[in-house]
């Protein structure tokens, strides 16, 4: 019993091995991500172009984001980690989101994503790969990259649900 149960173990052990190794081969590519990157900033447009000028500054609790403060966090967010943890250069699109029009939003969104986009082409393999201290924790530069879908994802997504707040349908899902 005792060399069954070692057996088993040994096997699941290797199993579990086989397993991580073929997830590590399933990661994403470079072009991949970059196709992604590209798909995120056209759902955020199609989102923003959704509310109405009107609803524009809509809150669903007074001490939320507004829709268009979540639009300019995702831009702004962006170009924050682009600069501070991918190599992105100094100059950079900005916006004062107090005074902005939706075109002037719409316009710094476009221009956030290009210069994360442009930032994530220039990128070596070998700095892709550094792992970096990042809000205190140690990950690599692709792992820095992912959390700019998964970001933006998560406050378009309260975005949409400001949308269907208001009784807007918001645009549909497109993934790839």
């Amino acid at each position: 019993m005792k060399n069954f149960m070692r057996l088993a173990a040994a096997a699941m052990f290797a199993v579990a091995f086989l397993l991580s190794s073929l997830a590590v081969e399933a990661q994403t590519s470079k072009d991949e991500f970059l196709a992604k990157f590209e798909n995120s900033k056209k759902f955020t447009l199609d989102v923003l172009a959704k509310m109405p000028d009107s609803e524009m500054d809509y809150k669903t609790d007074p001490g939320a984001m507004s829709f268009k403060e979540q639009i300019h966090h995702i831009g702004t967010a962006i170009v924050g980690i682009s600069q501070g943890f991918l190599k992105g250069s100094e100059t950079a699109p900005s916006l004062d989101v107090a005074t902005a029009s939706r075109a002037d939003l719409a316009k710094f969104v476009a221009d956030a994503y290009d210069y994360g986009i442009a930032t994530s082409k220039a990128l070596s393999e070998a700095d892709a790969a550094e792992t970096i201290e990042v809000f205190g924790n140690k990950v690599t530069r692709r792992q820095v990259e992912a959390l700019l879908i998964d970001h933006s994802t998560h406050h378009r997504g309260s975005a949409i649900a400001y949308l269907r707040a208001k009784g807007v349908e918001p645009p549909a899902f497109v993934g790839f």
